[in-house]
């Protein structure tokens, strides 16, 4: 193990100082119980302090067999025993958790926020995104294909202005990004309904929404995960619902102990007596994979270290993708009540540092190919989505580059290794993630949503933002329940396809580069755009980032996923389900995408029971060399998955 640079952190300033306009606390995000963050302007740092594994081990930040050493935790309170572990219910989350109970193994899930679904529900891309050449062949898989029938029928549970509550989501589906807009409540709904119905194959399984990951336990080698601690919060009040501020919740959300909002119960989850458990990370982050030091790579990969020709020309762990969160805007009068609460939005940094990026890039707003359409999730007449224009009750989601991506690295979201052992994280888990970088991107998509109220709203197109109860993220806000994270720890996998540490990289993905075959260990496909929402300094200094290697999909080729991309190095149960795979920053903007992670969550879960019924003792690195692979490949083919473009 490599050693720690370690620094002190001594700068916190309470989260009441950071905005005025208490009175609209749902936007400002002030709690009752301070949380803390870094102060904006703090950036020195103490000198460093290089500790080796042996002084760790004597600090209590590691045990013995490598793996962190928790402290304080509280009593448990639950014993969930599970065959299959799943942290994150995200899309690949639910999509794992599903196969997983269809094959009748004893399944777990953890889902952080209220509602299970991740992309499609609580980080509000509630517009699915998919390859025209996918959606051509109507080359998915079949549990895909039937996850989005599940939407589709979703009642509406919208404001009675719409004039549609009640109807499917089917009725109001006309946006041009892809073939299928809806709210998010409508994605959360159909995710709990897909879970529920694959547990009647696995009657004792269970998940539990709104309970945070807090960390593990290992045997003795390290190599074997035993245990699995969370903690669930159950708000006080029956009204309650989620700020949309998550820079704000984070810590409460994560807390072992109770507080005013929440009554917590600590979980432990294990195997059944006499049996170990498949665990997959399903985390948008890798939160696992983060905290248990699983190696990985964040942030943007230089040249040398991948071979990429369009790669950077350093490794910058602070360049991880944009992160955006989504909201959603009505053609709707509300007397300007909206607009006179996004006023008291107030930044660290003067108003001109968010607006000077704001723009439609030339699309109108309302007439034709327009902004609004471009993800519209309610449209009330049912109006062409490419010709049309906006009715009144209709809803569009905002998910935009231009606007609400926060791309800032002042300072990164993901926290590095050597930040987390600062913070105390590798003790006491909370996200692994920034709070002050939350922060910047949720005032910033609020200040994008002020704008677009004062520049594009008319007479004939009066529009609202939508919070509350009026709004379908589902928050006082009107922000997403978290963000839409494109991207986080990526792990290193295992020797394979001549290459020592395993990643899929640019030019296995291009069809104008010489790149490797996968299909003998596929376990997925997918396809997409290189989409690469690059990152930024304040100073614009030099950032490392690979945005060049942005391409239409007509250069992508098939992408073959792996078995080698979903076994990590070091732990001998565990898989990745979602974007935490073994791809570099440039392959992965072509994966992250919602179909891409269902597939790859899909799969694992799919191999967890199929170790778990036919081969437990048979660790998932050891597929290919015992010949199993082509026996695997029928299996995730016959149960609803697909292996073959």
């Amino acid at each position: 193990m490599r050693p720690l640079n370690v620094h002190h952190l001594a700068w916190f300033i309470p989260v009441s100082s950071l905005f005025v306009g208490a009175s609209l606390a749902f936007l400002m995000g002030a709690l009752e119980h301070q949380s803390h963050l870094p102060s904006a302007e703090a950036s020195g740092e103490d000198e460093e302090q290089v500790m080796s594994e042996a002084e760790l081990i004597a600090a209590n930040v590691l045990l013995p067999n490598g793996r962190p050493q928790l402290a304080n935790v509280p009593p448990t309170e639950e014993v969930w025993e599970c065959e299959v572990a799943i942290i994150g219910g995200s899309l690949g989350g639910i999509a794992a958790a599903a196969e997983a109970m269809e094959a009748g193994v004893q399944t777990c899930l953890i889902e952080l926020t209220p509602w299970l679904g991740g992309q499609v529900s609580s980080q509000g891309v509630s517009a699915i995104d998919e390859s025209h050449e996918m959606l051509k062949l109507q080359n998915f898989s079949q549990n895909w294909q039937g996850f989005k029938q599940y939407i589709e029928r979703q009642a509406l549970d919208l404001p009675d202005w719409t004039g549609v509550v009640g109807d499917p989501a089917s009725s109001t589906n006309s946006c041009w990004v892809g073939l299928l807009c809806f709210p998010p409540n409508s994605g959360a709904q159909a995710a709990q309904e897909w879970m529920e119905s694959a547990r009647q194959y696995s009657p004792e399984s269970r998940w539990a929404i709104a309970t945070a990951f807090k960390g593990a336990e290992f045997d003795d080698t390290g190599r074997m995960i035993t245990a699995i601690h969370a903690v669930r919060r159950t708000p006080r009040d029956p009204a309650y619902s989620p700020q949309g501020r998550l820079s704000v919740e984070l810590n409460p959300w994560y807390d072992w102990e109770s507080d005013d909002t929440y009554e917590k119960t600590p979980i432990r989850i294990q195997p059944p007596p006499g049996q170990s458990m498949m665990v997959i990370d399903a985390t948008d982050t890798g939160e696992l994979v983060g905290w248990a030091q699983v190696p990985y790579r964040l942030g943007s990969d230089s040249w040398a270290t991948t071979g990429e020709l369009h790669a950077s020309d350093w490794d910058n762990p602070e360049c991880t993708q944009a992160f955006t969160l989504p909201f959603a805007l009505g053609v709707y009068d509300d007397g300007g009540a909206s607009r006179t609460a996004l006023e008291h939005v107030q930044s660290f940094y003067g108003e001109d540092e968010h607006t000077q990026v704001f723009s439609l890039e030339g699309m109108p707003m309302f007439e034709g190919r327009s902004f609004f359409n471009y993800r519209r999730m309610v449209s009330t007449t049912y109006s062409d989505p490419f010709y049309g224009v906006p009715a009144f009750g209709d809803i569009t989601l905002v998910n935009w580059t231009r606007g609400n991506d926060w791309n800032w690295m002042d300072p990164p979201l993901i926290l590095t290794h050597e930040k987390l052992v600062q913070t105390g994280h590798y003790q006491d888990w909370t996200g692994g993630i920034s709070a002050l970088s939350l922060r910047h991107g949720e005032t910033h998509a609020l200040m994008f949503a002020r704008w677009l109220l004062d520049n594009h709203a008319t007479s004939d197109y009066p529009l609202t933002y939508l919070y509350g109860e009026a709004g379908p993220m589902g928050t006082e806000s009107g922000l997403s329940m978290v963000p839409y994270i494109r991207e986080g720890r990526r792990i290193l996998g295992q020797s394979a396809y001549g290459q020592e540490e395993f990643m899929i990289r640019e030019q296995d993905i291009r069809n104008d580069m010489e790149g490797r075959d996968f299909r003998a260990t596929s376990i997925a496909v997918t396809h997409y755009d290189i989409d690469i929402h690059g990152c930024r300094y304040r100073d614009w200094s030099p950032t490392g980032e690979a945005a060049r290697a942005s391409v239409e999909e007509y250069l992508v080729r098939p992408i073959y996923i792996p078995l080698e991309a979903v076994v990590p190095q070091g732990v001998d149960n565990l898989l990745i389900g979602g974007k935490s795979i073994a791809a570099t920053h440039i392959a992965n903007a072509a994966i992250r995408v919602h179909h891409g992670e269902w597939h790859v969550g899909a799969a694992s879960g799919a191999i967890a029971a199929w170790l778990t019924l036919y081969y437990p003792n048979l660790p998932p690195a050891e597929v290919v060399p015992n010949g199993l692979m082509p026996i695997l490949q029928d299996y995730l083919n016959n149960t609803g998955g697909q292996t073959d473009w």
